[in-house]
């Protein structure tokens, strides 16, 4: 246990400013992101996903970013996974973006609502073949006694919809997150890191913020 709490790392990379960031924390995001793209970090989209029961119980999760804009932030999922039957009871949500190699980080806060059938649509199209059937395959979050169990569904489906076109499951589509609070966290030396948090207004501006480390 000693060892692993002398694990540490001194972050020097970079620094931000509260008065050099932009109005807007998409645009900010944006500007972020665009260097996470250049710097080649493997898995550049993937977020930690926050949800909570209406209890209270909460739970986390790896999923993947596709797509943001003004609007929010869209990843895609089975409706009825635990994450998806958690959302449609407590639609809240917070990802995390995670870029190492930059020192970075993302905190995002918001609450969830599901795309249209059109756009979840579009995008179960543009999946590979297998991703299309795995959709259909997968009783997400149930559970299987075998793997076996999983890849005869894989290959009944694969078999049912051979050479025609796969339509998207009704249990299967996407969410955006639509934020009232984002935070960009950037690694600083002697855990002094810095922090700059936008809040939505009631007159849907966004308060800047400098938040202690």
């Amino acid at each position: 246990m000693s060892k692993i709490a002398d694990i540490r790392k001194e972050y020097k990379l970079l620094s931000l400013n509260e008065t050099g960031v932009a109005c807007n924390p998409i645009e900010q995001f944006t500007e972020w992101w665009s260097a996470a793209i250049k710097s080649n970090i493997d898995d550049v989209n993937a977020m930690t996903l926050g949800t909570a029961t209406t209890n209270g119980k909460t739970s986390l999760r790896i999923v993947l970013l596709k797509g943001y804009d003004e609007k929010g932030f869209t990843f895609y999922s089975n409706y009825e996974s635990n994450k998806g039957i958690e959302l449609e009871a407590n639609p809240q949500a917070s990802i995390l973006f995670f870029w190492k190699e930059l020192q970075r980080q993302v905190r995002i806060e918001g609450i969830v609502e599901k795309l249209t059938a059109a756009e979840s649509d579009a995008y179960f199209v543009s999946r590979p073949k297998g991703s299309r059937i795995g959709a259909w395959a997968s009783p997400q979050s149930r559970t299987i006694k075998t793997r076996n169990e999983l890849e005869n569904n894989f290959a009944k489906y694969q078999q049912q919809f051979n050479e025609k076109d796969i339509p998207r499951p009704l249990h299967w589509g996407g969410y955006r997150i639509k934020p009232h609070l984002i935070e960009f966290w950037q690694g600083r030396p002697n855990r002094l890191h810095d922090r700059i948090q936008y809040s939505l207004q009631k007159d849907n501006t966004w308060k800047i913020e400098r938040l202690a480390p």
